[in-house]
């Protein structure tokens, strides 16, 4: 069994708060992209994954795991690529502010991030969200001082579910994919670590399921809350 000696965290369902964080700032991207059409935003904000009826975002949807990108490429399918560009900056730094202001911490984050800072492990943050966002964020939740580096889509050639910011970190710190942990709450987290060759940790504080995460986890606890007991139950 591998030994963990660096941790690699999604940001969204897993440090963050997803629904009480993004819903309000989804909502006016959509009525933006709407033109404010009530009725058309709520649409496209069902396209991008919001169950009104359930109040909450779908596991594995477009707007729980995708980048800005995906979401303009969703709602402007028929815009030119240069203007679509300039739209996903545009959304970029709207997410990045708003985002970060609107941040809801899960119970327990910042307890569990200072006591694996404590305990010598090397942190950093993996997300789809853009870096400019999770860096805002990190600042915002008073942990940045915890991470040696925040990944977002745009920091890395190919996002998750591709393993590059895994070889990112690795690179960073010197240690090896099998001695990072990813820790997501949704498939295509653990599928980045399971491209990377880390150690895949599902937490059910987000979006996904118990029974969406278990096929790709080593394990799969409550919320990052129970992670340093877990690591220290395990060696």
């Amino acid at each position: 069994m591998p030994v963990i000696k660096g941790i690699l965290f999604d940001k969204d369902g897993t440090l963050v708060d997803f629904q009480a964080t993004w819903f309000a700032v989804g909502d006016l991207m959509a009525l933006q992209a709407a033109g404010g059409d009530r009725d058309r935003a709520d649409r496209l904000m069902e396209a991008a994954g919001y169950d009104f009826e359930q109040h909450c975002f779908k596991a594995d949807s477009v707007f729980a795991a995708g980048t800005n990108a995906d979401i303009v490429a969703l709602w402007y399918p028929n815009v030119p690529a240069a203007e679509r560009q300039a739209m996903v900056i545009g959304f970029d730094a709207f997410t990045a502010d708003h985002g970060a202001a609107k941040s809801v911490p899960l119970p327990g984050s910042r307890e569990a991030i200072t006591s694996l800072h404590g305990q010598g492990f090397r942190i950093g943050l993996a997300t789809n969200d853009s870096t400019g966002g999770a860096e805002k964020t990190l600042l915002a939740l008073g942990i940045a001082q915890m991470f040696d580096a925040a990944y977002g889509y745009d920091a890395v050639a190919n996002p998750k579910p591709a393993p590059d910011s895994i070889y990112a970190f690795s690179d960073l710190t010197g240690l090896k994919p099998s001695e990072i942990a990813m820790v997501g709450d949704n498939r295509h987290d653990l599928e980045m670590a399971k491209a990377g060759g880390a150690f895949a940790i599902g937490v059910l504080s987000g979006t996904g399921t118990r029974e969406s995460l278990m096929p790709l986890a080593d394990v799969v606890l409550n919320s990052i809350a129970d992670l340093p007991a877990y690591l220290t139950d395990r060696t």
